[in-house]
C-alpha cells in the first residue's frame, strides 16, 4: 500500500492537478475556492493579508509568527538554537538550562539574526525575460542575474535601511516575482526552553508520532531600541483543538524538487544524495566522540550535532523515496503526458526544442564536477565560522569593486546588508570546534580529489590536515572589531592582514571560484535556461493551477487536524501532558528536565501536547504558525512524520503529517513550569 501511494501522489504532483491538501501555495494563487468546497471555510482577501502580514522569515532558515501587540514572536527553540548557544557561557548554559526572563530588559540580542515581513508581491517576469531574450548558457545566466540584482537594488532604492527586495525565480523559470519584506534586524530572545524539553525524546524519536517535545521559543522585535509596534497579529488560543478542524500552515519551505525532470531526480539519487550522507555521517561520528572529550565540548556542539542528525535522517528517507521503483514509474509516466501534450503543439513543440535532453545532459556535467564543487565551494569549510568569515570578507571585498549586476549574486547591493550583519555581529567561536571542522574538511578534501591534485597541492601545501587545521583555528577573525576594520577597509585591508585565515583564502579563492563558475556554465545555467523552456510548455499544458516548488518564500497550505493509519496501527492526531510523563523513562534522551519532575502534580494531564495534522510542509516550514479558520494560532509546526521525508519529491495525502506543538501545551508550561507569567498575560491580552 505505501509503495502505491507514492506513485500515485507522485503522478498527481507532476500531472499537475493537486489532490488531497496538497500544495506550498502562494499568498497571491490560493485556491480558496478548493478549500471552501472542501471544508465549508471562506478565506477572504482580508484573511490572506492579515495572515501575510503576520507571518515571519527568519534568517536562520525558519519561520514564526508575531502574536502579540508588542512584537512578540513564536517559532521553534531549534530555530533560535544557534542564538540561545551563543547567549551562552560555561557558567550559563541556557542550552541546557533554557533562557527565562523576568522583564523585557533581560531579552537579549540574536547576533546575526533577521526577521522580514513580507509586503507585497509583483510580477517582473517581462521585465527579467527581456534581459535574456537570444541569450543561452553562460550568457544567459549572467544576464539573468543582472537584471534580478538590478531590480532588487532599484525597488528598495531609499527604503534599504527597513525593507529587503528579493526577486523569486518560480516554477524552474516560469515566472519571476519581486518580493519586498520589511524587515528588523534588532531581534531578541525572550524565552527557550531547556533542549532536554524542546527535543525530548531525542533522534529516535524525531521524524516520528506520537512526540512531547515543547519545540517552541520566543523572539521580539525592536526597531529604534524599543520593542516593534504590532498591531496586526495571530490570536492566541489555549483552546483544545478538534480532530478534523481544518488548519493552515503559513510559512517559508525551504526547496522542493516535484517539479523536477526523471534526469534531474536521477542526479540527486546517484550523485548528490549518497556522496552528501557518507559526508554527514562520519562528520556525525567525529562530532559524538568530541562530545564525550569534555562537558564542555559536548556543551559547544550540541547544536551542531542536533542540526547534522537532522539532516541525515531527512537525506535517508528521501533518498529511500528516490530510490522506490514505484516513485520513478509514477515520474516517468507523467513525464510522458507531459511531453505528448507538448508534441501535440507543434507551435510549442518548435519554440521550446528538446529541454529534457538539454537538461539530461547538464546532469552529467553534475557529475563529473559535484565532489570539485562540494569540497571546494559548496561545503568548503565544513561549517567553519573562521572561514566563514574569511571568505565573505575577501569576496566582499572584491566583489563591491565590480557593478551591481556583474556581482556574484549573493554580493549584489540589495543582500550586503544581511550579509554584512551576519559577518559583523558579535558570536563566539570555539577553537576547539573550528579545528575539528577544518581538520575534517581537509582530510575530505584530500580524500576525494586525490594527493595528488592540483587543489589538494594549493590548499594543504606539505602540511596535514590536522596541522594545517590547528595553524588556521587561532585566526583572529572572531573578533567582530577586526571583521569590522576589513569590511570598511576593502581589499587593501584584506590584502595587508596578516591573518592566517584571510591569507589561506586570498591564497586558495581564485580556484574556488574557478570550480564554481565551471559548475554554473556546465551545469546550473544550462539547466536553467532549458527549465524555464519547460515552465512555459507546462503553462500551456496545465496553466497556473499547480503550485510552484518551494524557494524559501511565504506559502500557505491547508489541510485538517487528523492522524493516519498503517499496516498494524492507528496513530491518533494528539498527544498530552500525560503522555510525556508515561513515556518519560529516566533515562536519555526520555529523561525529563528537573523542572518538568517538579512541576507534574500542577499541570493539566489532559493538556493537548503535540498535533498531527495533514498539511504539506517542507524543511524551512519549522516554527511556520499553525492556524485555525479564525486566525487563532493553534501551534507552532517543527517536524513532519517519517512518511513525509519525501515530501522534497511529492506529497502522500494518506501518510504525510505535520507535527506542531500546541499553544495550549505552550501556555500550560509558560505558567505553571517556568513562571513566565508576564509572557502569558502578553499572550492572553485581547
Amino acid at each position: 500500500m505505501r509503495v502505491k501511494l507514492l506513485a500515485t501522489a507522485a503522478f498527481a504532483c507532476i500531472a499537475f492537478s493537486a489532490r488531497a491538501d496538497e500544495g506550498l501555495w502562494t499568498f497571491d494563487n490560493f485556491p480558496a475556492a478548493e478549500v471552501r468546497a472542501k471544508y465549508g471555510v471562506t478565506l477572504d482577501q482580508a484573511w490572506l493579508d492579515s495572515v501575510q502580514q503576520s507571518a515571519v522569515r527568519l534568517s536562520t532558515g525558519c519561520s514564526a509568527s508575531l502574536v502579540s501587540r508588542e512584537g512578540l514572536v513564536l517559532t521553534n527553540h531549534h530555530c533560535v538554537e544557534d542564538c540561545v548557544e551563543n547567549l551562552s557561557t560555561p557558567e550559563r548554559d541556557h542550552i541546557k538550562n533554557g533562557f527565562l526572563t523576568a522583564s523585557r530588559a533581560e531579552e537579549r540580542l540574536c547576533p546575526g539574526m533577521q526577521a522580514e515581513i513580507l509586503v507585497s508581491i509583483d510580477d517582473v517576469t517581462v521585465l527579467v525575460n527581456a534581459a535574456t531574450v537570444g541569450r543561452t548558457g553562460d550568457a544567459y545566466g549572467r544576464a539573468r542575474d543582472a537584471a534580478m540584482a538590478g531590480l532588487e537594488k532599484d525597488r528598495c532604492a531609499g527604503r534599504e535601511a527597513t525593507n529587503r527586495c528579493q526577486v523569486v525565480t518560480l516554477y524552474q523559470g516560469g515566472q519571476y516575482k519581486l518580493y519586498t519584506y520589511r524587515k528588523y534586524s534588532d531581534v531578541r530572545l525572550a524565552f527557550a526552553p531547556e533542549i532536554q524539553t524542546a527535543f525530548f525524546g531525542g533522534d529516535p524519536d524525531n521524524f516520528n508520532f506520537p512526540r512531547y517535545c515543547l519545540d517552541s521559543a520566543f523572539v521580539r522585535l525592536y526597531e529604534n531600541g524599543r520593542p516593534v509596534a504590532t498591531p496586526n497579529h495571530l490570536v492566541w488560543t489555549t483552546a483544545p483543538p478538534k480532530d478534523g478542524d481544518p488548519v493552515f500552515v503559513a510559512g517559508n519551505p525551504g526547496a522542493s524538487q516535484r517539479l523536477f525532470t526523471t534526469a534531474q531526480l536521477a542526479s540527486l539519487r546517484d550523485v548528490v544524495q549518497p556522496e552528501s550522507l557518507l559526508l554527514n555521517a562520519e562528520l556525525r561520528g567525529r562530532l559524538i566522540q568530541f562530545m564525550k572529550e569534555s562537558p564542555e565540548h559536548a556543551r559547544i556542539a550540541t547544536g551542531e550535532l542536533f542540526f547534522l542528525e537532522n539532516n541525515i535522517k531527512r537525506q535517508r528517507g528521501q533518498l529511500k523515496a528516490l530510490l522506490e521503483p514505484a516513485f520513478f514509474e509514477g515520474r516517468r509516466q507523467a513525464e510522458t503526458d507531459f511531453r505528448a501534450r507538448v508534441a501535440a503543439d507543434a507551435r510549442l513543440a518548435a519554440e521550446i526544442g528538446d529541454p529534457w535532453a538539454e537538461i539530461a545532459a547538464a546532469q552529467a556535467a553534475r557529475g563529473e564536477l559535484y565532489l570539485p564543487y562540494t569540497m571546494l565551494e559548496g561545503r568548503a569549510g565544513m561549517g567553519s565560522s573562521l572561514y566563514a568569515y574569511a571568505r565573505r570578507l575577501v569576496r566582499a571585498a572584491e566583489e563591491r569593486a565590480k557593478a551591481n549586476g556583474d556581482r556574484l549574486p549573493e554580493y549584489a547591493d540589495a543582500r550586503l546588508p544581511l550579509l554584512e550583519k551576519t559577518t559583523l555581529d558579535p558570536e563566539p567561536v570555539e577553537a576547539d570546534l573550528e579545528q575539528l571542522l577544518l581538520e575534517f574538511w581537509f582530510l575530505k578534501l584530500r580524500e576525494n580529489l586525490t594527493a595528488d591534485a592540483p587543489e589538494t597541492i594549493l590548499y594543504l601545501g606539505k602540511e596535514s590536515p590536522e596541522t594545517l587545521a590547528r595553524t588556521l583555528a587561532v585566526s583572529r577573525l572572531a573578533d567582530p572589531a577586526l571583521c569590522k576594520r576589513l569590511w570598511d577597509g576593502g581589499m587593501d585591508a584584506i590584502r595587508a592582514s596578516d591573518d592566517p585565515m584571510i591569507r589561506f583564502v586570498l591564497k586558495t579563492d581564485a580556484t574556488a571560484r574557478l570550480v564554481r563558475k565551471q559548475y554554473e556554465e556546465r551545469f546550473q545555467n544550462l539547466t536553467d535556461h532549458a527549465s524555464e523552456r519547460l515552465a512555459k510548455a507546462r503553462f500551456a499544458a496545465y496553466s497556473t493551477s499547480v503550485y510552484p516548488d518551494a524557494t524559501f518564500t511565504l506559502r500557505l497550505s491547508y489541510g485538517q487536524i487528523a492522524g493516519w493509519t498503517e499496516p498494524g496501527r492507528t496513530i491518533p492526531a494528539f498527544t498530552t501532558v500525560r503522555g510525556l510523563y508515561q513515556r518519560a523513562t529516566g533515562e536519555p534522551p526520555f529523561q525529563l528536565a528537573p523542572r518538568w519532575v517538579a512541576a507534574e502534580a500542577r499541570l493539566n494531564p489532559d493538556t493537548v501536547f503535540d498535533i498531527s495534522t495533514t498539511n504539506d510542509i517542507l524543511g524551512g516550514n519549522s516554527g511556520s504558525p499553525l492556524i485555525g479558520a479564525r486566525r487563532e494560532v493553534l501551534g507552532a509546526i517543527f517536524d513532519g512524520n517519517i512518511h513525509s521525508l519525501g515530501g522534497s519529491y511529492a506529497f502522500d495525502p494518506a501518510l504525510n503529517r505535520s507535527i506542531s506543538v500546541s499553544t495550549a501545551a505552550i501556555t500550560e508550561a509558560l505558567e505553571k513550569v517556568y513562571g513566565q507569567t508576564a509572557l502569558v498575560a502578553e499572550l492572553t491580552a485581547r
